[in-house]
């Protein structure tokens, strides 16, 4: 969709999504709360359109977060797809990110058969998708014939997998297994991760003591760079701003 920008002399209106009509309230919220939050937290004005869905918001050119800009469409779009607002307002911190399916495209645009699917997707009394959401960490909004979910880049590279294999027809026990091999593999390269930081930081160390005198002029260095903006009534702080290393001393010499 073509995104139309209006300028105006200290900010600029910019459309955002178009939702459900039967989203409209949500967004908005009991006595506007919901509308308040988001626009709290987005440092925008929003605009809502009650008879089209249609929603724009209208920004600050000199306090806009380019960040925040950016992912507001997706915002909206997710309150718009069934997921709670203060659940989508994850979406404006800069590590999560919405991706969505289409039942449609995978089943065709017969309504049973996207009900049959959405009823494979949530699970009987929704196990399926609380199992999925518990394992990966995401978060999961299934509304009309859309699949929508939310959460880091680890969260979505497991959650993504299982639900395009349900999607695909697979039976629940084999999404279910693959995701749990996902997640075992996600953890044993988060572990190697770790291990690796902690042999380097012990490699370090070890590097300092065949080194002799490198910390030392290390702690040195580092107090050379040392915020000088000290508190006057402190005098610890005060004494060790003027404390001298060993290998320091003053010289007095006449000119």
């Amino acid at each position: 969709m073509e995104i139309k920008v209006y300028d105006f002399m200290t900010g600029f209106m910019e459309h955002l999504a178009r939702i459900p009509k039967d989203r409209i309230g949500v967004l908005i919220g009991k006595g506007g709360e919901t509308r308040k939050l988001i626009e709290k937290a987005s440092g925008g004005s929003l605009q809502i359109d009650s008879q089209s869905g249609e929603v724009n918001i209208i920004w600050d050119s000199e306090t806009i977060d380019p960040i925040v800009r950016m992912k507001m469409p997706d915002l909206i779009m997710a309150i718009g797809r069934g997921l709670a607002p203060k659940r989508a307002l994850q979406l404006l911190n800069d590590d999560i990110f919405l991706r969505m399916y289409d039942i449609r495209e995978w089943v065709g645009r017969q309504p049973n058969q996207v009900r049959r699917m959405r009823s494979r997707l949530i699970g009987t009394n929704g196990r399926i998708r609380s199992l999925i959401e518990e394992m990966s960490g995401c978060e999961i909004s299934i509304y009309g014939s859309t699949v929508l979910i939310i959460g880091d880049d680890e969260s979505l590279l497991i959650a993504g997998p299982a639900i395009e294999g349900i999607l695909r027809g697979s039976e629940h026990g084999t999404v279910l297994y693959g995701l749990e091999q996902d997640r075992r593999k996600q953890r044993l390269q988060s572990r190697s991760l770790e291990s690796y930081q902690d042999k380097t930081t012990e490699s370090q160390s070890g590097f300092e003591a065949l080194v002799p005198g490198l910390a030392s002029a290390r702690r040195k260095a580092a107090r050379k760079f040392k915020n000088t903006q000290i508190n006057i009534e402190d005098q610890n702080e005060i004494n060790d701003m003027l404390e001298l290393a060993e290998d320091e001393e003053i010289v007095y010499e006449e000119e």
